[in-house]
C-alpha cells in the first residue's frame, strides 16, 4: 500500500523515486485524461468504502468516478490527504469554501433520492479499486492520481481533479466514514444503571 504526498519539491525525508513504486505507477490511456469533481459522496460497505466523484455542473448530475477502497486502507488515504492539505494551506492560505447552500433548513434529501437524481452509467457501477493514493496540488486545484499496486507494477486506476476548496469537506466526510466503521467494529461496552447492570444489550445501528 503506498499513500504519498506529491511535491513539487523533492523532500529530503521521501524516498527516491526509483525506491517508490507509485512513483512509476503506469497510467493507462483510458485514464490519462481524467475527470473534474465538483463534490463526492462517501458510503460504507461491509469491507470497503465507496467514495462517488460527482459532476454536478448541467443536467443531468453524474457519477463521473467510482473509487472502492479496502477498509484498512482508508485512514492512510486521509492522513496523507490532511498532510497535504496542511502543506497547501502553508503555501496559498485556506482554499476558498464553496458557495453556502442558499437553503440551509432545507430537508437533506435521503441517499435514494441523490441517486434518483443522478446518472449512474454503467461502466462506474463497479467502479475501480484503489490500495494507494498520490496526491499533488497546485495553487487551486488538487489531483488524486488513485493506484492499484499490484506486482509487477503499480497502476493509476483512476484520476480525478478537485478544487482545492472541495478538499476539506471531502475531507470531512472521508474522516466520519472512518469513524462510523471504527465504532461498528469496537462498539462503547453497554452503559450501567444506578440499579445495576442493564438487561438490554447493546445494539449499534
Amino acid at each position: 500500500m503506498t499513500f504519498d504526498n506529491q511535491q513539487p519539491e523533492q523532500q529530503p525525508e521521501q524516498p527516491a523515486p526509483n525506491d517508490n513504486p507509485a512513483l512509476r505507477a503506469r497510467v493507462p490511456d483510458h485514464v490519462a485524461g481524467g475527470c473534474f469533481s465538483t463534490g463526492a459522496i462517501v458510503m460504507t460497505g461491509q469491507n470497503e468504502f465507496i467514495i462517488d466523484f460527482l459532476q454536478t455542473i448541467g443536467r443531468p448530475h453524474r457519477v463521473a468516478t467510482r473509487v472502492v477502497i479496502p477498509h484498512a486502507v482508508m485512514p492512510q488515504f486521509v492522513d496523507a490527504l490532511q498532510k497535504n492539505l496542511d502543506i497547501f494551506r502553508s503555501r496559498f492560505g485556506e482554499p476558498a469554501a464553496p458557495p453556502a447552500n442558499p437553503n440551509p433548513d432545507q430537508k437533506r434529501p435521503s441517499p435514494q433520492e441523490i441517486y434518483d437524481d443522478l446518472k449512474l452509467p454503467d461502466e462506474a457501477l463497479s467502479g475501480v479499486y484503489a490500495n494507494g493514493v498520490m496526491i499533488g496540488h497546485g495553487a487551486t486545484e488538487f489531483g488524486l492520481d488513485f493506484l492499484t499496486s499490484f506486482f509487477p507494477q503499480s497502476a493509476v486506476s483512476a484520476r480525478v481533479f478537485l478544487a482545492a476548496g472541495q478538499v476539506p469537506r471531502l475531507l470531512d466526510s472521508l474522516k466520519g466514514a472512518v469513524r462510523q466503521v471504527q465504532e461498528r467494529q469496537n462498539p462503547p461496552p453497554p452503559t450501567q444503571d444506578p440499579g445495576g447492570p442493564t438487561d438490554k444489550p447493546h445494539t449499534d445501528h
